[in-house]
């Protein structure tokens, strides 16, 4: 198990910093970074955590997962490296039609 966490189901109005004051109770927080949609700078409802050592991440998955913070019960758990998906490719191209 690595130290860095997935944390799901965040209330739309969580950030950073109160990410990392939640899990800062079971260790060091290395890094909190919740992931906002780049278009409208509002939140996607997920993030992630890296806690300083591995005992403090899994001490962190079993607190935090399923706690009501805003009416949500949060998913935490191992993050997964991100599977790699096939390059996007542009809107000009490829596929015909029309006649």
């Amino acid at each position: 198990m690595g130290n860095k966490l997935y944390v799901g189901n965040l209330p739309y109005s969580y950030r950073d910093s109160d990410m990392e004051q939640a899990f800062s109770q079971y260790g060091t927080v290395s890094s909190a970074k919740v992931m906002m949609e780049r278009d409208t700078g509002r939140s996607k409802g997920f993030g992630f955590v890296e806690m300083s050592n591995e005992a403090e991440a899994k001490a962190a998955i079993e607190g935090m997962n399923g706690q009501q913070i805003g009416g949500r019960g949060l998913v935490v758990n191992e993050a997964r490296p991100m599977e790699s998906r096939p390059p996007r490719t542009g809107g000009f191209g490829g596929g015909g039609g029309g006649g």
